[in-house]
């Protein structure tokens, strides 16, 4: 790494560290099969798309963040 890597990466280390603590809060159900786990996934990575700003807004997320999220495929956690 250069310098100025190790620049953003201190910088925006508060940024990412919000980021995945919030996606780490959503959880799913518990007792979901592998099965049920995959579509749990899909069914509310779907719902985050659909989201307008102020939902988004409302639930302390960012449209990037949400897009992030969202488009992540369903057997990945």
């Amino acid at each position: 790494m250069n310098g100025l890597s190790d620049v953003r990466l201190t910088l925006h280390a508060p940024q990412l560290q919000d980021e995945q603590h919030v996606f780490q809060v959503i959880k799913a159900p518990a007792g979901l099969s592998g099965w049920g786990l995959m579509w749990h996934r899909s069914r509310t990575r779907r719902a985050l798309l659909a989201l307008d700003e102020q939902q988004l807004r409302d639930v302390g997320l960012s449209r990037t963040m949400a897009q992030r999220e969202g488009c992540k495929p369903f057997w990945r956690s």
